[in-house]
């Protein structure tokens, strides 16, 4: 056997063993797959989705509480632990560890559990799902779009300010996700304005209206048109989420929701000013009165 060969044998018995074990590993017909194993014996698994869509952003390791290697576990406490896993042959005593998927190498200790060789372990924690709010689910909520205004109106001039503006509200939702309670808040982060002459804004604030005696002035959000015709005025404002699971801390969601509001038409006109001779109070009827 040669040398690249002896080491590829070498690191497949690591990969797939326990340490102080004979058992094999295998993925239990896909009730749990097998990611890796690394240099302290463990091995490591990332149980398959549950349903629903929710999903579970964890990888779980786990290695026998008693090594067979005379460590810090006293003897007959390894016994004691063992013994508790005579339910099937090949019974032992392991302890459970979790990191994030997105970086697995911060592991946090979980439970004790017993394992049988080639019975599929359950997820740790009971066996119940981490409950995650997915962003699927964020976008398929029943999200109000923001209202969209327009001022002066219907109608607006070339070459004024015309104020456009979002009103959004922040909204919650009551859901079950496998049986538990979750509330889901979404507040929005962004306003995607689009004026319809090709010029669009992007704005993280919605504007707002304007009192009538402040028509015309510049706002934040509002759009001048430089040519005459009919125009959509359009609105996509982008929601973010948190949840709660049963009254717990809030988690923020992964990903953002779009949520298109109903479209504004507008019209613009063209101003022409002309100066007359007449005094409309003494002849209301005349040109330009």
């Amino acid at each position: 056997m040669g040398a690249s060969r002896a080491l590829s044998f070498m690191l497949a018995i690591q990969i797939g063993t326990i340490v102080g074990s004979d058992w094999t590993n295998s993925d239990f017909n896909g009730e749990a797959v097998q990611v890796h194993g690394n240099a302290e014996g463990r091995v490591e698994y990332k149980f398959p989705e549950p349903p629903n869509g929710v999903s579970d952003p964890y990888v779980y390791s786990y290695k026998p509480a008693c090594d067979g290697t005379g460590g810090p576990t006293p003897v007959r406490m390894c016994q004691k632990l063992n013994a508790q896993c005579s339910a099937q042959p090949k019974g032992q005593m392991v302890l459970w560890f979790r990191a994030p998927a997105a970086s697995p190498t911060a592991w946090v200790s979980q439970d004790l559990s017993c394992m049988y060789d080639g019975v599929p372990p359950e997820r740790p924690g009971g066996g119940g799902a981490v409950v995650v709010v997915t962003e699927r689910q964020l976008r398929e909520l029943p999200i109000v779009p923001a209202g969209l205004g327009v001022q002066p109106g219907r109608h607006t001039l070339r070459g004024a300010e015309t104020n456009v503006y979002a009103e959004p509200a922040q909204q919650s939702f009551r859901v079950s996700v496998l049986g538990r309670g979750v509330e889901v808040r979404v507040r929005p982060v962004e306003h995607r304005f689009d004026y319809g002459d090709g010029a669009s804004l992007a704005s993280a604030a919605p504007g707002g209206p304007l009192p009538e005696e402040r028509w015309g002035e510049r706002t934040a959000t509002g759009h001048v048109y430089r040519a005459t015709g009919d125009y959509t005025v359009g609105l996509v404002t982008v929601f973010a989420g948190e949840f709660s699971v049963e009254g717990g801390p809030w988690q923020p969601i992964a990903g953002t929701a779009l949520v298109p509001s109903r479209p504004r038409e507008v019209s613009v006109w063209r101003s022409e000013v002309h100066l007359y001779a007449e005094d409309c109070n003494a002849n209301p009827r005349g040109e330009g009165c």
